[in-house]
């Protein structure tokens, strides 16, 4: 039987609680799994992750799901307001965000596909991304093979079902030891530690992720309520939404802490399923793209409450930094 993964949407989480004190960040420790090593894995995450397989990334129940179709929305050169709310809607409006934001796809250990989302962030090696941990694994055991996604592979600026930019397929990926410490994920999530790292490999003519898309600006830092963010995603066709995976998506709106979860910040956005571990960016700037990114998408009301649908994130703090420490040295 397939697992079920409840309210935590492959939308992401808020490391904050360790922003507390040293203290907790010393007791914090680093769980990492070893991704495609060899050019011949290297070569078979590419071969694996055709145009069709992208697509159905998610679905529920492949055997009986419709391929989903293209969303051919145009492109609209119109540079919104840097202050103006969005729900949720595709983006259309480019940028560097349209390049440095994609899918993560991964196969969990029951065999299904799912995707995530991640963010090429700005890094010495030129190859780190960040996303959720639970894009990564669930809670347990991190000895136990079966925690682990496998076959985990990047593609910035993922469109109908294709590579504009190549795939990067993942080396490394590094949790928190707090992620280990329970068996359901929704509670470790809550308590702030559902940040991942990786670091990629090259992509098949050999250039970094950075230097072939860009990155993002990344900090780690205490949320204020309040502050203007813009959220992006790839919410996909097992998401209840009117979204399937195919383009990008966009909300923005005022952060506030989760009425059920508050060490989580979150706007209203109309985003789910596939959406987890896509960033939340201040500072944006629509006319560039560019951003920093302060938290990774965890979840949405059904766990972390609110009048509406809303988008909530795991806030990157010391634990986030760790993670990304180690990455930055690989």
């Amino acid at each position: 039987m397939r697992k079920t993964r409840a309210t935590l949407y492959a939308v992401a989480l808020l490391p904050a609680l360790v922003l507390a004190t040293p203290a907790a960040a010393h007791r914090t420790e680093v769980t990492t799994r070893d991704g495609a090593l060899t050019p011949g894995q290297q070569r078979a995450a590419d071969r694996y992750w055709t145009p069709d397989r992208m697509r159905m990334a998610g679905a529920l129940v492949p055997e009986i799901t419709p391929m989903p179709p293209d969303d051919n929305t145009p492109d609209d050169p119109t540079v919104p307001p840097a202050d103006q709310p969005d729900p949720g809607a595709v983006w259309t409006h480019g940028g560097a965000v349209t390049t440095t934001v994609g899918r993560l796809f991964f196969t969990f250990s029951d065999g299904y596909d799912g995707s995530c989302t991640a963010t090429s962030v700005r890094s010495p090696n030129r190859s780190t991304v960040v996303t959720a941990a639970h894009c990564f694994r669930g809670t347990g055991d991190p000895a136990d093979a079966d925690t682990w996604n496998h076959n985990v592979y990047f593609v910035p600026g993922y469109r109908n079902g294709s590579k504009p930019y190549g795939g990067f397929s993942v080396r490394v990926m590094f949790t928190s030891s707090r992620w280990d410490t329970g068996t359901d994920s929704s509670e470790v999530a809550v308590a702030g530690y559902d940040a991942g790292v990786a670091v990629v490999n090259p992509r098949a003519d050999g250039r970094r992720l950075g230097d072939a898309v860009g990155s993002q600006e990344i900090a780690f830092q205490p949320p204020v309520s309040g502050e203007f963010v813009h959220a992006f995603g790839y919410p996909h066709v097992q998401s209840g939404t009117q979204w399937l995976g195919a383009r990008m998506v966009h909300c923005a709106g005022a952060a506030r802490p989760g009425p059920d979860a508050p060490l989580l910040f979150g706007m209203r956005c109309d985003m789910a399923h596939g959406a987890s571990g896509g960033p939340h960016l201040v500072g944006f700037d629509p006319a560039t793209g560019h951003g920093t990114i302060v938290g990774v998408t965890t979840t949405g009301s059904d766990l972390a409450g609110g009048p509406e649908e809303r988008s909530y994130a795991t806030r990157l703090g010391s634990a986030a930094k760790l993670l990304y420490d180690r990455a930055a040295r690989r």
